[in-house]
């Protein structure tokens, strides 16, 4: 069977490692089953990702799969790109080849998780949009759990554009089509998303056909069920539910 398993509040919590997780995925691996990391979080690079979760002791194994990644699906080499997201997401829009700018008029804007976002670079993301660009966002996750407590996502950034120009985005990730054919195309087969987000990881796996793992190790809590979509699975946190399947 194939594992997709969240990162933020499934894999870790910021820059703290969720405890037994390493052990979770090398059990995992050692019942010859299949894992890929399947995150929203466009802001890293690939790499980037795979160093993080090395310096856990996790083998990546080449498994690293990003909404940044989906995002770059729906591009075409010849675009011109507004960029409104973080180093993850352009080093995808590189990799198609389109030439990318930050303010002026463009084919197509992008919107993704970055920590540097301000006025100006909404103003630039806005006159594009009314000058004819379309609007794509890696993914509109509205939060996401960190060791600190909830932070601000793509989404809410994605929320105050949309909010300034009325325009429907077109989004990749979770729990959308682009990640869902991305995944079915590197997995080839059936399996569980592991997640924290019945919104999104929850409804990623019913449109993939797979089995629902809900953890409560991120943003959802025991306090928050029963949630929608439901769970197939519940447990306390990834090595809950690993020693659930398999003791």
């Amino acid at each position: 069977m194939t594992w997709a398993l969240d990162l933020d509040g499934v894999v870790w919590l910021g820059d703290k490692v969720i405890p037994g997780v390493e052990e979770a995925i090398t059990r995992l691996r050692r019942e010859g089953e299949k894992v890929f990391f399947v995150t929203n979080n466009s802001g890293r690079t690939v790499s980037e990702v795979e160093k993080k979760l090395s310096s856990f002791n996790i083998e990546p194994d080449g498994g690293v799969i990003t909404s940044a990644m989906a995002m770059a699906t729906l591009l075409n080499p010849d675009e011109t790109v507004l960029t409104l997201c973080g180093r993850g997401a352009i080093e995808e829009m590189e990799k198609v080849g389109v030439r990318t700018v930050k303010e002026g008029k463009a084919d197509s804007v992008v919107v993704g998780f970055h920590e540097d976002f301000d006025y100006w670079k909404l103003t630039s993301a806005l006159q594009a949009i009314d000058a004819g660009a379309r609007l794509i966002a890696t993914n509109d996750d509205l939060t996401y759990p960190s060791h600190d407590g909830i932070r601000p996502g793509a989404g809410s950034i994605l929320a105050s554009l949309v909010a300034a120009t009325g325009a429907d985005p077109l989004i990749a990730g979770k729990p959308y089509k682009p990640m869902c054919d991305l995944l079915n195309e590197l997995s080839g087969g059936s399996g569980i998303m592991v997640g924290d987000r019945p919104d999104t990881d929850g409804r990623f796996a019913k449109n993939m056909g797979w089995e629902f793992g809900l953890v409560l190790s991120g943003v959802t809590k025991e306090s928050d069920l029963p949630v929608d979509p439901p769970h197939d699975r519940l447990a306390n946190d990834l090595p809950d539910m690993v020693e659930q399947i398999f003791s």
